[in-house]
């Protein structure tokens, strides 16, 4: 659904705290994402790690408390099975009506458990999000992919067609391309590969409307990615931590470590 944006956060194993562990999905546990239904961007969702509750920008609202969870489905992501718990009938009808088809509320509480295998990291823990805890961006990258779409006539796009966890201030563009272990706060952050990016981006995220090719055109004239392991073009590079803590807005984020070379593009 819609980002929700904090002022601090708790990192987690599986990402921060209460970040993705809510999914929609059909009556036979297939998720919904934006990319085959864009009418996700129209909700908003709050949890307070008891109750989660969900609103449109009309009147319409639910809060449904993780107590009224008591059977347990299995749901799929991608290639992965979880043992969720359905939040119940009132979740389920709500959704299908804002959503204008059928659909369950899925929580992956901490009997539930998710772990992804792939050639850059081993086996993940991790939430429902696509394939890690954490998703790092930076401005400066966003004010220079946005330069490039102005020049070729076509209109700037925010920070949110990306779905970042976290927005670092401050680096030079694409700088993030050469990190690989970051600071910040308590935190530790692992950068484990660049993320592909999908036609998400170029959905509006407050009414879920297409708006064109952008940012993705842009991107395929100098972001494509030219390692036999990711497919398509790059913004932005997925993470995990590797040492838990608090994060708040503002603190400074140090360079641990950095990888040589980069990351290839063709």
């Amino acid at each position: 659904m819609r980002a929700v944006s904090h002022q601090s956060l708790t990192a987690r194993t599986r990402g921060f705290a209460g970040d993705r562990r809510f999914l929609i999905t059909d009556e036979n546990g297939r998720f919904y994402t934006q990319r085959d239904c864009p009418a996700l961007a129209q909700i908003t969702a709050h949890f307070d790690g008891e109750t989660i509750s969900l609103a449109t920008d009309g009147t319409d609202s639910v809060a449904i408390s993780t107590a009224v969870g008591d059977q347990r489905r299995e749901v799929t992501v991608w290639l992965n099975s979880v043992d969720a718990l359905d939040m119940g009938e009132k979740a389920a009808e709500w959704l299908s009506r804002a959503l204008d088809r059928s659909a369950r509320l899925n929580f992956m509480d901490d009997v539930a458990s998710r772990e992804r295998t792939d050639v850059w990291n081993g086996n993940t823990i991790v939430s429902f999000a696509d394939a890690y805890p954490v998703l790092v961006a930076t401005f400066a990258s966003l004010d220079d992919l946005n330069n490039k779409i102005v020049a070729n006539g076509g209109g700037a796009v925010g920070m949110e067609r990306f779905r970042p966890n976290i927005v670092i201030d401050g680096a030079e563009p694409w700088a993030e391309d050469k990190w690989r272990r970051l600071k910040i706060g308590d935190v530790v952050i692992e950068l484990v590969n660049p993320c592909d990016r999908c036609v998400v981006t170029t959905k509006d995220q407050a009414k879920g409307a297409s708006m064109g090719k952008e940012p993705l055109m842009t991107l395929a004239t100098f972001r494509k990615s030219a390692h036999p392991d990711v497919d398509g073009v790059i913004f932005g590079w997925r993470g995990y931590f590797s040492q838990m803590g608090e994060i708040e807005n503002g603190v400074t984020v140090e360079v641990l470590e950095t990888r040589d070379g980069g990351f290839p593009f063709a």
